[in-house]
């Protein structure tokens, strides 16, 4: 089991455009839910934060493996997996997302 967490900075002004975004994911859950199904993906949230005046978003995902995953994903025809990659393309930062550390990961499954 892979688990990873990532912070991207955003562009400028790009707002609107992650509100679009997080819009449509929900409009498209069941087709967003069945890309994650064929990634290999068990959980992916997202989170918008601004520090210091610069907008995040923080990606937090647990994969059977990101390698996998990734590839799945860039060789996807999924409408969501296209909106997705244009969404980075149009507000991300290039080269300047940060992974984080995994310190500590606690499951309490039932």
């Amino acid at each position: 089991m892979d688990i990873v967490a990532r912070l991207i900075e955003l562009k400028p002004d790009s707002d609107a455009r992650v509100e679009d975004w997080a819009k449509f994911l929900r409009e498209h859950r069941a087709e967003a839910i069945d890309t994650l199904r064929n990634e290999g993906v068990h959980i992916e949230s997202w989170f918008g934060l601004t520090l210091e005046g610069k907008q995040y978003l923080l990606c937090y995902m647990r994969s059977d493996s990101q390698t996998k995953a990734e590839a799945a994903a860039s060789q996807s025809s999924s409408v969501v997996d296209a909106y997705h990659q244009q969404f980075k393309v149009d507000t991300w930062v290039r080269g300047r997302g940060v992974f984080a550390e995994l310190l500590v990961d606690l499951t309490a499954e039932r």
